[in-house]
């Protein structure tokens, strides 16, 4: 007998408003409200509203709460400023990636790491398992919050309309806690659509009132409710990995091109350390696979696990996710290929989509950048 999924605080609101749903990681979510290419078009052009609460909060205090995550994660999290959140990695002992993070500094002595929904109970483990010898408490707070974003580029000044926080002065990748629509919040300037916008952190009992201010403030502006499936198309056109696609624990960040997240000048031993180290220089030397942009020529559109081959026919990558992109007019898709076909414009690459080779163009990620 399987467990139900879960519902969100919106559940409701989003059948209310005739959403297709769908089991996600556990979760009954919203796949799309009307159709994937007016919600992607909408993000990209005006605004979007997501719910995301099934995303899994940890909350970590103490004296010693940043010397945990020192310990037990891949980044430089105790240098992190009050209010500044940072993209991160949490790593097995043999540099895979168990998943990856957003960690919030909330105080001087307490954090909140969001974990994918899917890796949310993984990661609580891994950091218990780590917490040994450090002054500091772990929290599960994933009954505590639920999440809304609103991303795209009318998103600031909809938000504007509902709170007098500082939203001009609100860095990138920064969180400032403040009052929406008379609901406390911790407003965080990040995303996952490549796009501007906003993440909400709220109680559960605040997420229905909330979503219809939000509604409501961005009616004249174009805002439209947006599910999951939209928002994988936004997150593959800017080049974003998605875990269990371009991550997975059978990768390090250095297979993945996000060696960047890995910070050994951080004092303290951590775990996967060497691990990583010698990920690094195999990445350097020697590279098995690189992670690259694939465009297609034609219409057919591939699907994550499909083998991309050079001209011959020699399997020489696979795909790790796929779909047409509403943007460029035409099929994307994210790919680890052998490093001699990794540079962008190398001929000869196709997709074998069914037994039939496509061709395909490599390009460097990510395929969409918003101007600024």
């Amino acid at each position: 007998m399987t467990d139900a999924p879960r519902r969100t605080a919106l559940d409701a609101t989003h059948r209310a408003l005739g959403a297709t749903m769908t089991d996600f990681a556990g979760w009954d979510m919203p796949l799309r409200y009307s159709s994937e290419r007016e919600e992607h078009v909408a993000v990209r052009t005006r605004a979007g509203l997501f719910d995301l609460s099934h995303m899994g909060e940890i909350t970590v205090t103490g004296p010693e709460a940043g010397a945990l995550l020192d310990h037990a994660l891949v980044g430089n999290i105790g240098a992190l400023k009050v209010g500044r959140a940072r993209y991160t990695m949490i790593c097995g002992p043999d540099g895979g990636i168990l998943d990856d993070l957003i960690v919030y500094r909330l105080a001087e002595r307490e954090f909140m790491v969001v974990a994918n929904a899917s890796n949310a109970q993984v990661v609580l483990d891994a950091l218990t398992a780590r917490q040994a010898g450090f002054d500091a408490a772990l929290r599960d707070d994933r009954d505590a919050y639920a999440l809304i974003a609103v991303q795209g580029p009318e998103s600031p000044g909809i938000l504007k309309k509902l709170t007098d926080a500082d939203l001009d002065g609100l860095k990138y990748y920064a969180g400032l806690p403040g009052t929406v629509a008379g609901v406390e919040a911790l407003i965080a300037r990040t995303g996952y659509t490549g796009e501007d916008g906003f993440e909400l952190f709220v109680r559960p009992a605040d997420a229905v009132a909330l979503w219809e201010a939000l509604t409501e403030a961005g009616r004249d502006a174009g805002l439209v409710p947006c599910g999951l499936s939209c928002r994988d198309t936004l997150r593959l056109e800017a080049g974003m990995p998605l875990y269990g696609h371009e991550l997975t624990t059978a990768l390090t960040p250095f297979d993945a091109g996000l060696g960047r997240v890995v910070k050994f000048e951080k004092e303290g031993d951590f775990v996967g350390r060497a691990a990583l180290q010698a990920a690094a220089e195999r990445a350097e030397q020697d590279p098995p696979r690189k992670l690259v942009g694939l465009v297609a020529e034609g219409r057919r559109v591939p699907r994550a696990g499909y083998p991309v081959v050079a001209a011959d026919g020699t399997v020489i990558g696979e795909v790790t996710s796929g779909a047409p992109s509403p943007t460029l007019g035409k099929p994307i898709a994210i790919a680890y290929v052998d490093a001699a076909y990794a540079a962008p414009g190398t001929a000869g690459v196709r997709v074998d989509i069914r037994g039939t080779h496509e061709p395909y163009e490599v390009v460097a990620l990510p395929f969409y950048k918003r101007q600024k």
